[in-house]
């Protein structure tokens, strides 16, 4: 199961542990593939990508989270890796 399949199955924490393990491992064995390896870099994409997230619910037909589910939180940490 790729890492963006992974994601959807995020529904509590043991999910969202699993889920990171992954992201980590996915980091560590393709660097190249993700944009932000450094962890200001991730920050600032994660910071970036909250304040615009809601755009990304509407254009994928999902509800905009008032509260963050572990779901929000596994997409926050996916999302980061990669957005610019």
């Amino acid at each position: 199961m790729e890492l963006n399949e992974k994601v959807g199955s995020v529904k509590n924490r043991e999910d969202l542990i699993r889920f990171i393990f992954h992201l980590r491992t996915d980091l560590q064995n393709n660097r190249e593939k993700r944009g932000n390896v450094t962890l200001d870099d991730y920050l600032k994409a994660m910071e970036v990508w909250i304040s615009e997230m809601d755009g990304f619910y509407l254009n994928s037909n999902q509800p905009i989270p008032n509260q963050p589910s572990w779901k929000t939180i596994a997409d926050i940490l996916y999302v980061s890796s990669m957005y610019e």
